[in-house]
């Protein structure tokens, strides 16, 4: 016998005027957009009480819809006891420094040790917008960046959250040492998946694909490499690590971006090693050092700053001495 659990979705102003199933398959991640047609379909969406059984429903802002869903059973996520570094916490939501090497949440060929079989370990409140597959998840970062993120412990402060990733209005800026020295810019393009390379993302010089924009700021100059402040505009996978590519400064230590284009740092015989100390930095040198949004419930604008961690504060330091 199937469980079933209910999800309130609040319309905001991007999505206004879009079909139902289209805003339901942005919002529930797990479950794929003909999913989505079937659910509506056989009467599990509900809008003040009123069965909507139409996928083409036109939505408006500030509707709320009530969506019907079937808990996956078969699918666990087990506590496991990981060090968690937690930066703020209260009833509604908490926010943790994430390690470098954890991966956000579960996923094919990552079920465990990530931030939320730790974050199961220390509380079992959290928001059941994504409880498949990310319990508590409102954003993500990648694997081998380091940082702040926001977890929600209901789903009233998870559509809020997400509403403002959504509307843009989140703080976030990243401290990145990359190659090269970039000017200071804003950097903009449309971002989609490679077509060949489905885990790598590429701009589209054609405006296919998502939006994107990132404002660079140079922080400290180091001759072959540089330390840059990223403040985002949106929020696209790899956005940072594809924007710094596109303006030949890829960040230290990324494999999947631009590392064909740092050998011309090693002909400078003056800053030799210093390049093959960055050329065999251990991960992506990114860290996700603010985070800034409004409280769901207090209506208070809430602000973190958190130091780079020890490998790249090492890194800085080398760099600044030879």
């Amino acid at each position: 016998m199937n469980d079933f659990y209910n999800l309130k979705v609040k319309i905001n102003k991007e999505e206004n005027s879009n079909r139902l199933d289209k805003v339901l398959s942005n919002i529930i991640k797990n479950i794929s957009r003909s999913q989505i047609k079937i659910l509506i379909e056989n009467s599990n969406v509900k809008l003040d009480n009123t069965i909507i059984k139409s996928p083409a429903f036109n939505v408006k802002e500030g509707q709320i819809f009530d969506v019907k869903l079937i808990k996956d059973t078969a699918q666990k996520f087990e506590p496991e006891n990981i060090k968690l570094e937690i930066i703020y916490e209260d009833n509604d939501l908490l926010v943790v420094n994430k390690q470098a090497g954890i991966v956000t949440h579960p996923a094919p060929g990552n079920q465990n040790g990530t931030l939320v079989n730790a974050i199961l370990n220390h509380t079992k409140n959290l928001s059941k917008v994504n409880e498949l597959s990310r319990p508590g998840i409102v954003h993500r970062l990648d694997k081998d960046t380091s940082g702040l993120i926001v977890i929600a412990k209901n789903d009233e402060t998870h559509m809020d959250l997400s509403n403002q990733f959504k509307s843009h209005s989140i703080s976030r800026r990243y401290h990145a040492i990359v190659w090269g020295v970039p000017n200071n810019q804003i950097i903009e393009g449309y971002i989609e998946r490679h077509k060949i390379n489905r885990k790598k993302m590429v701009i589209n010089k054609s405006n296919n694909g998502k939006y994107s924009k990132t404002k660079i700021k140079l922080i400290q100059n180091f001759e072959i490499a540089s330390l840059v402040e990223c403040s985002l505009y949106t929020g696209r996978t790899h956005q940072v690590r594809v924007h710094m590519t596109s303006v030949n400064s890829p960040i230290v230590g990324d494999k999947v971006y631009g590392k064909t284009k740092i050998n011309q740092y090693s002909k400078n015989k003056d800053f030799f090693n210093r390049f093959m100390i960055l050329k065999n930095f251990g991960r992506q040198a990114l860290h996700a050092f603010h985070l800034g949004f409004m409280h769901p419930k207090y209506k208070k604008t809430m602000e973190f700053n958190i130091k780079p961690p020890n490998d790249m504060r090492h890194l800085l330091n080398f760099l600044v001495k030879y």
